[in-house]
């Protein structure tokens, strides 16, 4: 993901440290807007949620995407993370897990990439899409030192976050089947770069071939794993769907997420984007106030199972709302 280069000079201009900026694509950004009105009460659920969020057993998750190692396509570790997160994902969700399998062209190199998926409840009317990156940047190009620039980043945060969450989310609908159905996406390519255009691969290959229908709604998620966690509205999201916003911060009031800030701060550019492109109602979660942003530090350190678990809750309480 990137942040708005128009976003950063004021930040910057304000003294505001950040792990970097770079240009992004999807509009340009302001000064964050005022306080958006306090969220309402969402209505009585279609499906009561359950209270079951394992945040040790996702925070295990989490670890061991980290274990395996830098995990990107031509990577040591990228075919285990792959072919774990397909089993994982195959037992969590009690549906067989897919893969749509593609080929980037990044600069000069050719990749084979794969993105994973499952459809729990693939009949029912409202469709919601779950969506977060397995892959971890190439070169932690955010350290001071060229050196370490070359090397790659664990991605405890960047990556390994998003998918702990969404692992631990497939284990409760299977548990609980809600009313609504949910896509459960892990996109390869996010991370790749080191410039946009190399970026977002994955979302790019399924927005162009939907290879499940279209869903109502989608939710991506990023960079959610921090000890220190902050979600904001970002503001692509709030100009491309704010009713979609609008359904997470409901459910975040109702909860008493103090994680989840109802105010509009940065324009990223993510994943969501391409899914934004083909007139998807999508939404990043994503708290971009991350000193180790692609750099070495991206550890499980950096984590917490209990910012895990108010993501997870949050999303947990989206989905068991939905009709």
């Amino acid at each position: 993901m990137l942040l708005s280069k128009t976003l950063c000079t004021l930040l910057a201009a304000s003294a505001v440290l950040l792990g970097g900026c770079s240009n992004a694509a999807g509009g340009s950004a302001s000064l964050p807007a005022p306080p958006v009105a306090s969220a309402a009460p969402s209505a009585s659920p279609a499906v009561a949620a359950p209270s079951g969020f394992d945040k040790t057993r996702s925070f295990a998750d989490l670890q061991t995407q980290v274990n395996f190692g830098p995990r990107y396509s031509g990577s040591e570790g990228y075919p285990k993370m792959r072919d774990w997160l397909a089993k994982t994902l195959t037992e969590a969700a009690g549906v067989p897990a897919k893969k749509q399998d593609f080929t980037a062209k990044p600069g000069d190199k050719t990749l084979a990439m794969s993105n994973v998926y499952a459809h729990i409840n693939p009949d029912a009317k409202t469709q919601v899409l779950l969506c977060a990156h397995y892959d971890t940047r190439p070169t932690a190009d955010e350290e001071i030192d060229p050196a370490k620039q070359k090397q790659a980043i664990p991605g405890a945060n960047d990556g390994a976050s998003g998918v702990a969450v969404l692992l631990e989310m497939a284990r409760l609908l299977k548990a609980k089947p809600p009313t609504c159905g949910v896509q459960i996406v892990f996109f390869d390519g996010e991370d790749y770069g080191p410039g946009e255009a190399e970026m977002y691969l994955g979302a790019k290959a399924w927005a162009k071939s939907l290879p499940l229908p279209k869903p109502t709604y989608a939710i991506l998620i990023d960079m959610i794993g921090d000890k220190s966690l902050q979600i904001y509205r970002e503001q692509s999201s709030e100009s491309f769907a704010p009713e979609i916003n609008d359904k997470v911060w409901n459910a975040a009031s109702s909860l008493n997420m103090s994680s989840f800030q109802n105010t509009v701060k940065y324009a990223i550019s993510d994943d969501h984007i391409p899914l934004q492109a083909v007139g998807i109602k999508a939404i990043d979660l994503i708290d971009f106030d991350y000193g180790p942003w692609h750099t070495l530090d991206d550890t499980v350190a950096q984590c917490s199972p209990d910012s895990l678990r108010s993501v997870g809750d949050v999303l947990a309480k989206v989905i068991y709302d939905e009709k």
